[in-house]
């Protein structure tokens, strides 16, 4: 396939932490004539040479935008993962948000590659999961429910796209669980609270993506051509029960039809928005992926393993020891009470 060298690049989500980081890497490439950075709010931090475009990809005025800038690469990374707002409006914005941004790829005779930030949840989590899933395994259980069933149906209307448009480059990256100083998750919030609930006689196996690593494969996606689904996650896999020790948090472990009643207290102790059903599925069985098709695709692997990755999220935060034992008796308490 001929190179489709990117030169006017359009970056959803650049409000965000990693759409900010990566229209960043991509000023910085000599080869790269404008980068163009959408969202609905602006940033807080500067962009640099990146020409912020206040816009919902919800609306038609996206296509306005890629056509008259004459777009010809546009990396999507608007997919909201830890949701503050109604569930309604979430979803406007990962699936419709979505369809009207393909719609706009499609018609744009100036757009040649697009790059997809996708997420591992399309994998589900089930006790019937095989080990390690490759790109090529299906769900045992698909998800039914919150971002990762949104992610599914992008990843279907991507698909889409493919057929109408077989001369694109499509690229779509399959995220394992971002980790770093600047991520703000609902798996953050879970490490940060002051007592960590778990599953009662469950201890699932986890991967984790640092930031950097995150931004420098969507730089690669961008500037290279690689078509294709790929896994993303650091080498190595965890135990929760090892992640919660090295980040010196205490353990509380619970029946999982009493998580829900934690999910209110990290409200208060965390600012977390609940223990939503695919997170609760999450840390009851957990999901590990295979990565051999990226690194041997791009000649490259990332640069922070699993618990190199959870180290430097621990550091940053400045996580110490667990909570004290009185700290415990009393949510132990009021859960009983409650």
């Amino acid at each position: 396939m001929p190179s489709t060298a990117a030169r006017v690049v359009l970056v959803t989500g650049v409000s965000r932490l990693i759409g900010a980081r990566v229209a960043t890497a991509l000023q910085a490439d000599p080869g790269i004539e404008r980068v163009i950075g959408v969202d609905t709010v602006p940033p807080t931090a500067p962009l640099g040479r990146t020409e912020f475009v206040r816009v919902d990809v919800r609306r038609p005025s996206i296509a306005k935008v890629i056509a008259s800038a004459r777009v010809d690469t546009v990396i999507h990374l608007n997919l909201v993962t830890s949701p503050s707002a109604p569930r309604s409006k979430v979803k406007e914005v990962n699936v419709i948000g979505t369809m009207q941004l393909l719609a706009a790829c499609q018609r744009s005779p100036d757009v040649r590659k697009l790059v997809v930030r996708s997420s591992a949840a399309v994998y589900g989590s089930s006790p019937m999961d095989p080990a390690v899933f490759t790109e090529e395994d299906e769900p045992v259980e698909p998800p039914t429910s919150g971002y990762a069933k949104d992610a599914v149906e992008v990843e279907g209307y991507v698909r889409g796209l493919q057929r109408r448009r077989s001369d694109l480059v499509v690229s779509v990256l399959r995220f394992a669980n971002l980790l770093g100083p600047g991520v703000d998750s609902p798996l953050t919030r879970y490490l940060r609270m002051p007592v960590v609930p778990t599953v009662l006689g469950f201890d699932p196996r986890l991967q984790f993506l640092h930031e950097d690593d995150g931004t420098e494969v969507l730089r690669r996606m961008t500037v290279e051509d690689h078509p294709g689904c790929y896994n993303v996650a650091g080498d190595g896999v965890m135990l929760l029960s090892q992640v919660l020790r090295r980040a010196g948090r205490s353990q509380l472990p619970l029946p999982s039809r009493s998580m829900s009643v934690v999910g209110d207290l990290g409200r208060r102790f965390a600012g977390m928005s609940g223990f939503s059903p695919e997170l609760l599925r999450w840390l009851t069985y957990g999901r590990v992926v295979d990565t051999g098709r990226l690194v041997s695709e791009l000649s490259w692997r990332p640069k922070y393993g699993t618990e190199a990755a959870l180290a430097d999220f621990v550091s940053s935060q400045g996580l110490g020891p667990g909570m004290p034992l009185q700290l415990i008796d009393r949510l132990t308490d009021a859960l009983h009470r409650g």
